[in-house]
């Protein structure tokens, strides 16, 4: 018998460790190096990392390094060596755009051009799947093993991690149950559980849909702001609300809610992404200062859903044809893409057209 974690269950911790600002150890073969989240970096963690080591290293995607003019050696990353006078602060300000504007001049920013990259790449992808800002800070670490037990780190294995890290994970249905709704009294509620430790995800199915014939079927992010608050800065409260209104009047469908909020990159950045957008930016602009990308979500998870549920064909409510592709490439055959064009205000006009010309959505 072993209680030992495997490499799923040890991400999930080291997400929770990065959360709370504690560092946790990347390892592959005889290298490691000794991560924190640029995020919940504090004083103290940095003064713990420069015992360790002079200069640690910030690593930023090369989305948000082509905003401050840093040289990304390695394609999809830089490594910027701290200066050896930088604080916190200076942290702050290379990894969240927030005071871009005020303060424009970050450097000059010295970027890390030898030796492998391959664990800091880990590291940016680990703190992504966090929710937190892609930026992380790290040191080299000669004995890991030995470190990671007389301080009780997380320590994982950097080969596994990326293997874990790029698949889809699988999703367990928990339970269902029925639940009458304003559209449709004949309305049952699937709750799914992935593997990874991460969100749920939730199919509301209404009526009885025949699983041999195409299904009315939307894939529908989490949108806290819209669905909830009911923001006009967005159009997916009345997405929703208008698909779950075309099911229950034709007596079926199946909507899958898949938390993915903000593109995929969390409630707290969306926000973040919200407030450059008040400086000028665009919805694509305000995503790439913050080091991500157009989208982070993964629609693997609503076909695996709809696999799990027993349906093949759909007629998808999306005016995305990236969801279409997607479903295709992962075996839901899309008979019909259904146009749902509602929500447009005054607030949000500027928003959808960029989705229109930047993101390819059928406006």
């Amino acid at each position: 018998m072993s209680l030992l974690p495997d490499t799923n269950e040890l991400l999930a911790r080291a997400r929770g460790d990065l959360r709370m600002g504690l560092p946790v150890i990347l390892k592959k073969n005889d290298r490691a190096i000794l991560v924190v989240a640029a995020e919940t970096l504090t004083k103290g963690r940095l003064d713990d990392l420069r015992a360790l080591a002079d200069r640690p290293i910030v690593t930023i995607s090369a989305r948000r390094s082509e905003t401050l003019k840093a040289r990304a050696y390695d394609g999809d990353l830089a490594r910027i060596v701290m200066p050896r006078d930088a604080e916190t602060a200076w942290v702050r300000a290379v990894s969240d755009p927030a005071d871009d504007l005020r303060m424009p001049m970050k450097g000059p920013l010295v970027s890390e051009r030898e030796g492998p990259a391959d664990l800091h790449r880990t590291a940016l992808a680990l703190v992504k799947t966090a929710r937190l800002l892609p930026a992380t800070v790290a040191v080299p670490l000669p004995d890991a093993m030995a470190f990671a037990r007389r301080h009780a780190l997380t320590v994982i294995d950097g080969a596994e991690a990326d293997l874990h890290l790029a698949a889809a994970s699988p999703l367990h249905p928990v339970v269902s149950a029925r639940l009458p709704m304003e559209v449709s009294e004949a309305g049952r509620l699937h709750v799914f559980r992935p593997e990874d430790g991460g969100e749920e995800h939730y199919a509301i199915e209404i009526g009885r849909p025949d699983r041999t014939e195409p299904v009315l079927a939307r894939l529908h992010s989490a949108c806290f702001t819209g669905d909830l608050m009911g923001s006009l800065k967005c159009d997916c409260g009345p997405q929703l609300r208008a698909a779950l209104a075309q099911m229950g009047a034709e007596g079926a469908g199946i909507l899958l809610y898949l938390n993915q909020e903000g593109r995929g990159i969390g409630l707290a950045n969306k926000m973040r992404a919200y407030s450059l957008q008040d400086q000028g930016f665009d919805t694509v602009e305000a995503n790439h200062r913050l080091g991500f990308e157009d989208d982070e979500r993964d629609f693997r998870i609503g076909a695996s859903i709809l696999n799990s549920l027993g349906f093949s064909k759909v007629r998808l409510l999306t005016n995305n044809p990236a969801k279409i592709a997607m479903m295709e490439r992962n075996g839901i055959a899309v008979t019909e893409r259904v146009p749902l064009q509602v929500g447009e205000t005054s607030h949000n006009m500027a928003y959808l057209a960029t989705k229109a010309a930047k993101s390819g959505h059928l406006l």
